[in-house]
């Protein structure tokens, strides 16, 4: 309901309230209805913000964690490449989409290519745009794509959703808005994390991790923000708020001063799991993480040793190696007798024409059945994993079987007819790739317990403010601070060009 008052003042938000009916039928709702008085004590005040949702407030403890986003310099977009076929699960199919188009008539390039369209005509890239831009230290072509005759622009390895590696051309004529910044300050030190922002986070972890570029929909494919641990290649400039890392340091009176990295590791401890999720669920539901902070040095440094061993799987092995403390280089493995593996009489399939539609789990024998073969030692819990509602096995699958055209999750408009181009059998790297995120799962589902642990523990310990944390100043700036990722040019302004 909504109403609007003589002689109200604009300059002024609405009063918003809120309220829930009862679980049930509808009659039983409708009843709750006609029992609804406009002054009766069930509303809840909502935001006063401009922008703020129609959701209730936070209230109690929760409002007092400080947001995630209060921890960070900067959170941005995710890449957004605005076409489907630029992405693919392995580097051959995207070499031959590439050729595709090139080799094609003029006349049905454009066509091939997938521009966005407004007003019926091309919009922000077509085939014969110069894009004067380069992403990083990626090679880049200053000609239309329509002019472009030569081999395709090496792919690199991309962050498509939770859990699920790709390839993407690195080509800023092909991507419709690739934030520069990110890949300017890539690296092989960086790392993001990935959540939700206009939404709440269901089941699952409420944040994701990962070491490749992340996709604008990287986190349960429905969109988020991202935050990088670094502003800059070099990994100088911290993304996380200096002012916290130096009170955090002298809180904690530790031998080592405390680091970017350990508050990174400390925030994927205690929030990246499923128990987050179920014990904030009810202050979730207005859209927004917050990160209980301790004062407890003892629970902070063991909460940034705890996130390492979690990013270091969600990083599939690339970020937070340390071989003494467990985390040795390469993909990570679980223990050899709990680790999934394709035994000789489950071999999945590669011959022509033979390409896998479906995948199935069968609980009694602990297989995961792909076409005629399957993978042994997968649990019922790594089946079921999820992040907010999408389930990663069977949404990494349907961009692998051989019925592309709808995704599970994700982008559902009509694909180009280069995405059409696709392996026509099952490729051993899926098998491979499908193996890492197995043992990836399983050495997430077993270190669960202990975050759940810890946070209660935090949770019922002396915790940091966001009251606290603003009158230290640790959430100010210091002057000429960088506040983005470094963002270089191959030309001044990035600028774009239409050719005839």
């Amino acid at each position: 309901m909504a109403s609007r008052s003589p002689g109200s003042e604009v300059s002024i938000p609405a009063v918003v309230r809120f309220r829930s009916l009862p679980l049930g039928r509808r009659n039983d709702k409708f009843a709750a209805l006609g029992l609804v008085d406009i002054d009766d004590d069930g509303w809840t005040e909502c935001p006063t913000g401009w922008r703020d949702p129609f959701l209730p407030a936070s209230t109690g403890t929760w409002s007092t964690f400080p947001a995630l986003g209060d921890l960070f310099v900067y959170d941005g977009s995710g890449v957004m490449p605005g076409r489907t076929w630029v992405i693919a699960p392995d580097k051959a199919t995207l070499a031959d989409r590439w050729n595709a188009l090139r080799r094609a008539d003029d006349d049905h390039k454009e066509d091939l290519f997938q521009p966005h369209l407004r007003n019926g005509k091309p919009g922000d890239k077509h085939v014969r745009k110069v894009v004067l831009a380069g992403l990083g230290d990626q090679p880049s072509r200053f000609m239309p794509v329509a002019m472009d005759h030569g081999a395709l622009i090496p792919p690199v390895q991309y962050a498509f959703r939770s859990f699920d590696r790709q390839w993407i051309i690195p080509d800023s004529r092909l991507i419709n808005q690739a934030n520069p910044g990110l890949w300017t300050a890539h690296s092989d030190r960086q790392i993001y994390l990935t959540a939700p922002h206009d939404r709440s986070p269901t089941s699952g972890p409420p944040l994701t991790a990962t070491a490749a570029i992340p996709d604008l929909h990287h986190y349960a494919a429905r969109g988020g923000r991202v935050f990088p641990l670094w502003l800059d290649p070099g990994a100088t400039v911290s993304n996380v708020r200096p002012g916290l890392v130096a009170l955090l340091s002298d809180r904690y009176a530790t031998a080592t001063a405390t680091d970017p990295t350990d508050v990174f590791a400390y925030v994927t401890a205690v929030v990246a799991h499923p128990t987050f999720t179920t014990r904030f669920g009810n202050d979730l539901s207005t859209p927004g993480l917050r990160v209980p902070l301790t004062t407890d040095r003892d629970l902070f440094e063991r909460a940034a040793e705890l996130g390492r061993r979690v990013l270091w799987p969600q990083a599939f092995g690339e970020r937070f190696a340390d071989p003494g403390a467990g985390r040795p280089s390469g993909p990570p493995r679980l223990p050899p007798d709990r680790a999934p593996t394709v035994p000789v009489d489950g071999a999945i399939s590669s011959a022509v024409g033979q390409l896998p539609d479906a995948m199935a789990y069968d609980a009694n024998a602990n297989r995961l059945r792909i076409g005629g073969g399957f993978i042994a030692n997968v649990t019922p819990a790594m089946w079921a994993y999820e992040v907010s509602g999408m389930r990663v096995l069977p949404q990494w699958f349907s961009y692998r079987r051989a019925n592309r055209e709808r995704p599970l999750m994700g982008d559902k408009r009509p694909p180009s007819r280069l995405t059409e181009i696709q392996p026509d059998r099952w490729l051993p790297e899926y098998t491979t790739e499908l193996l890492h995120v197995l043992n990836v799962l399983g050495l997430l589902i077993d270190i669960e317990a202990d975050q759940a642990d810890l946070l209660d523990r935090i949770c019922d310990g002396t915790l940091l403010s966001t009251i606290d944390l603003t009158e230290a100043g640790a959430l100010d700036l210091p002057g000429g601070y960088q506040t983005k990722p470094s963002h270089s040019t191959a030309m001044p302004g990035g600028t774009q060009l239409d050719l005839d």
